[in-house]
């Protein structure tokens, strides 16, 4: 993985510029998952998954330098995709509920699946209120961080920022690859996609 580090490392460098007035977002999608979205509530991390936490860590710390807020999705494979960055900081992550996956109406997991998929065709005005509500809240959570950021979260998270950065109401606007990080900018009342981090055909978890 050392080459793969670097190689990482390298790509964040030339993404981060001088830090100017408004906070950056930093929004990492967490490691592959031990199970999907199918077979568990609550993964955390397979053994590739740590393999890509460690680089993704390695990578933001060579890149940025200095220790940023780190915040995380409650959900395990989040957690412990913070926690190799969180442990060279030597900073606490925050526990951030409205930055975690979309939540699904249903408890089987089987039928939450087949939702899954039918919910990521379409737009989001093609969705119910309470989901609507949530990822409203969503948005409002990302426009309050006040400092630059780091926040590791999921598939639907990010693409739910991406839109409401560039205005695009899909619910699916790209495909970011575990362990891949987008990075935006926020004045507060504005969004804006700085970078978006790099895709994958991966599974959504």
């Amino acid at each position: 993985m050392a080459a793969a580090s670097w190689a990482l490392a390298s790509a964040m460098a030339h993404l981060i510029k001088e830090a100017d007035a408004m906070p950056t977002i930093f929004m990492v999608r967490h490691g592959r998952a031990a199970a999907g979205y199918d077979s568990h509530r609550d993964p955390g991390l397979d053994d590739l998954g740590r393999q890509q936490a460690d680089a993704t860590a390695a990578a933001l710390a060579e890149a940025l330098r200095t220790p940023l807020a780190i915040v995380s999705s409650p959900l395990a494979r989040a957690r412990e995709t913070s926690a190799p960055l969180a442990r060279r900081w030597n900073v606490e992550p925050a526990i951030e509920p409205r930055i975690a996956e979309i939540p699904s109406p249903m408890d089987g997991l089987a039928e939450r699946s087949m939702w899954l998929r039918g919910v990521m065709a379409g737009p989001w005005a093609a969705l119910p209120p309470d989901l609507l509500r949530w990822r409203q809240e969503m948005i409002d959570c990302v426009h309050g961080f006040e400092e630059d950021t780091v926040a590791f979260c999921h598939f639907i998270a990010i693409n739910v920022i991406v839109g409401a950065a560039t205005g695009d109401e899909r619910l699916i606007v790209f495909r970011p690859d575990n362990g891949s990080v987008t990075r935006f900018s926020t004045d507060g009342g504005q969004l804006a996609l700085v970078e978006l981090g790099r895709e994958g055909r991966t599974a959504v978890n």
